[in-house]
């Protein structure tokens, strides 16, 4: 099965931290977006995130959801990430956006992704990678359509 990862990073070197979760996920790698400069989200001061998005395989183990998740928590831990301010700067977030087939309400690990469908910082890189892609039975296009003029904290600028 397929799994969506998005990652973002906007302090030290972000572009290390993204070709770290590159480097972490290459041997199951099916395709890996631009690198993009989106704008903060959430009113914190802040310069803007580079994020990337990345469609891997996984085995079809029952565990493999959770298995993913400790990956990218890892990779989150090892870039020094701290959760001070809600929607602050970051080392690195790495979140999973969703794995095909799988839904899960568990509080700590909701499949799709809650937020994913407002975040053109998530669907605009994806949509690169993958043109036919939905999410929660609609296509990414049309998500990206409904948010609008991608502008202010939906702007997405690609690197």
């Amino acid at each position: 099965m397929r799994a969506v990862i998005s990652a973002g990073s906007n302090m030290e070197d972000s572009r290390a931290h993204l070709a770290r979760v590159a480097a972490e996920f290459a041997p199951d790698l099916v395709a890996a977006s631009s690198v993009y400069a989106t704008a903060p989200w959430g009113g914190v001061d802040q310069r803007d995130f580079l994020n990337q998005t990345f469609i891997i395989t996984l085995d079809d183990a029952p565990s493999a959801p959770r298995e993913l998740l400790a990956r990218c928590q890892r990779l989150e831990r090892e870039a020094g990430r701290v959760r001070d301010v809600r929607w602050g700067p970051r080392t690195l977030d790495v979140d999973i956006v969703g794995i095909e087939g799988v839904t899960s309400d568990d509080p700590v690990l909701t499949l799709p992704h809650p937020r994913a469908a407002q975040r053109a910082f998530v669907l605009v890189p994806w949509l690169e990678i993958d043109p036919d892609a939905k999410l929660g039975g609609e296509t990414v296009a049309g998500l990206v359509d409904k948010l609008g003029p991608l502008e202010g904290e939906q702007e997405v600028r690609r690197l």
